[in-house]
């Protein structure tokens, strides 16, 4: 239960960021990308054992 609820944060912050990549503006470009990487960096131990 534990891991399921660590899974779904980098995947919620990947989705965000790719959102407001959708919408340009300076700000938005900031943190889409500062969320994005979390995003990858939460998955990435999940991505390397597969």
């Amino acid at each position: 239960m534990m891991n399921a609820t660590l899974a779904i944060q980098p995947i919620i912050a990947l989705i965000a960021g790719i959102l407001i990549l959708v919408m340009p503006r300076l700000l938005n470009y900031v943190v889409a990308i500062y969320l994005i990487l979390v995003g990858i960096t939460g998955l990435w131990p999940q991505l390397v054992t597969l």
